[in-house]
């Protein structure tokens, strides 16, 4: 078992501040898939492209994101292919033990 550092808990934190907004997680559930560039997020999640500008932002801050320049395009993916696996894991939790657990009507965390 690995021993948990403060590096350890302030890396869960910056996951959780991330996973705490909306758009934010959207992102990181769309970047599973892989690469995507940020016009291609404003299409899929409806979004402005100043919302999806200031949440990359955010996730680059954090470390959960990089983007790579080609040409006049710039690509966004997670920095380590395992936060999507994580992510997808944690969907699955979250649905197994609860899957209304966050509708409007049941959430308590606000």
């Amino acid at each position: 078992m690995t021993t948990v550092t403060l590096t350890h808990a302030a890396a869960l934190t910056r996951l959780g501040n991330a996973l705490s907004e909306g758009t934010r997680t959207q992102i990181l559930l769309a970047l599973r898939t892989g690469p995507t560039r940020p016009s291609e997020l404003v299409e899929a999640l409806g979004v402005s492209k100043q919302v999806i500008s200031n949440q990359l932002a955010c996730l680059r801050g954090c470390g959960l994101v990089e983007a790579t320049k080609e040409g006049r395009n710039t690509w966004y993916r997670l920095t380590d292919p395992r936060l999507g696996e994580a992510l997808g894991d944690l969907l699955e939790l979250v649905v197994t033990v609860d899957p209304t657990c966050c509708s409007p009507e049941g959430c308590t965390c606000s």
